[in-house]
């Protein structure tokens, strides 16, 4: 079973999928029906419209990461498996963050943005919304200096994935 303990290696997997209804439900439910946690999954078609690519964050050991790659490249609707360990590659996630910003406030989470080289995409009475984009590690450390203010709401899209250079993981 793939767990989320401390000592488990992250893997990020990228799946090339027909574009169709159904797809993602029948990827959900291998990971589920075997008791795989997925720790991040994000899904976008790609630069062809009848191709999707999920990014799919799981935690394991090569064993356990070795069995769901081969049940993922068996089903009917994957169009290619890639492993991104022994890929060089570029990770991003995007956050949404709402946090309580009084006036006396305001200038002190703009500086943090600001060091942070995250936008502030709304202001609001009693709250501004940053939009973080970074590694899981940047965006962490930056909610972990926004909740003595109070995180109001936060959305992620989870971690998303392309190899670097010239290699292309495209059909």
């Amino acid at each position: 079973m793939i767990s989320t303990m401390e000592n488990d290696e992250r893997h990020t997997i990228s799946c090339l999928v027909e574009n169709r209804a159904g797809v993602l439900a029948r990827i959900a439910s291998l990971f589920s029906a075997r008791g795989y946690n997925i720790d991040s999954l994000a899904v976008g078609i790609t630069e062809k419209p009848d191709v999707s690519r999920m990014t799919i964050v799981v935690r394991g050991d090569d064993k356990i990461l070795e069995q769901v790659l081969k049940q993922l490249d068996r089903l009917v609707d994957v169009i290619r498996v890639t492993d991104y360990r022994t890929i060089s590659h570029i990770e991003r996630d995007l956050a949404l963050i709402k946090v309580k910003a009084s006036k006396d406030q305001r200038s002190e989470i703009m500086q943090i943005c600001a060091i942070f080289r995250y936008k502030i995409i709304d202001v609001a009475p009693q709250s501004l919304v940053i939009e973080a984009t970074g590694d899981e590690e940047k965006i962490s450390a930056l909610l972990d200096i926004l909740r003595p203010f109070g995180v109001l709401e936060m959305s992620r899209t989870g971690i998303v994935a392309v190899a670097r250079g010239e290699t292309s993981l495209s059909v």
